[in-house]
C-alpha cells in the first residue's frame, strides 16, 4: 500500500470531547494546560465546547453534541485534514447511546494517523510532547491510489 507524507503544523487543530461523566475532568485538564492550549485552534462537540469556553475562557469552536452528530462532524474534519489531534475523555463504565458514532470517530482517526488521548494520563503525555511546538511529519495511506486500484480489481 502506498503512503503519502502529511504535515501537522506548528499550530495544532485540537478536538476536545468528553462523555458526560468526564466533562468536569476535561474542563479541569484544559484549565491546567491553558497556556499551551491557547496557542492552538480548539474545537469540540456541543456541550463540552461550550463548557470549556465558559469555565476557562479558551475559545472552542462548537459542533453538534455527540449524540446529534458532533462526533461525525469531527470525523469529517479529520478526513478534510482539519483536525490534528483528539483529546477525548471517554467514560469506559457507562454505556453511550451514540457508541457507533464514537467508534467511527476513533476508527477514522486511526486511518488518518491522528494522535488520540482518551484519558488524563495520555493527554498529559501528548500535551507536554516536544511535538506540540513544532511541525510533525507522518505518512497516511494514499487513498486516491488505493481507491483506483480497488476499482480496477472489482
Amino acid at each position: 500500500m502506498e503512503y503519502i507524507p502529511m504535515t501537522i503544523g506548528k499550530q495544532k487543530n485540537i478536538a476536545l470531547i468528553a462523555h458526560d461523566q468526564k466533562k468536569q475532568e476535561l474542563i479541569q485538564w484544559c484549565d491546567s494546560h491553558k497556556d499551551i492550549l491557547m496557542r492552538h485552534f480548539l474545537c469540540g462537540t456541543g456541550t463540552t465546547a461550550r463548557m470549556i469556553t465558559d469555565y476557562t475562557g479558551l475559545p472552542v469552536k462548537g459542533y453538534n453534541s455527540g449524540p446529534l452528530g458532533g462526533d461525525q462532524q469531527i470525523g469529517a474534519k479529520i478526513v478534510e485534514g482539519k483536525i490534528d489531534l483528539i483529546i477525548f475523555f471517554s467514560d469506559p463504565l457507562t454505556a453511550q447511546p451514540h457508541d457507533p458514532d464514537v467508534k467511527a470517530l476513533l476508527r477514522i482517526a486511526q486511518v488518518y494517523d491522528i494522535p488520540i488521548a482518551n484519558n488524563k494520563a495520555s493527554a498529559d503525555f501528548i500535551i507536554t510532547s516536544p511535538f506540540m511546538d513544532e511541525e510533525y511529519e507522518h505518512d497516511i495511506i494514499n487513498f486516491r491510489q488505493n481507491i483506483s486500484e480497488r476499482a480496477r480489481t472489482l
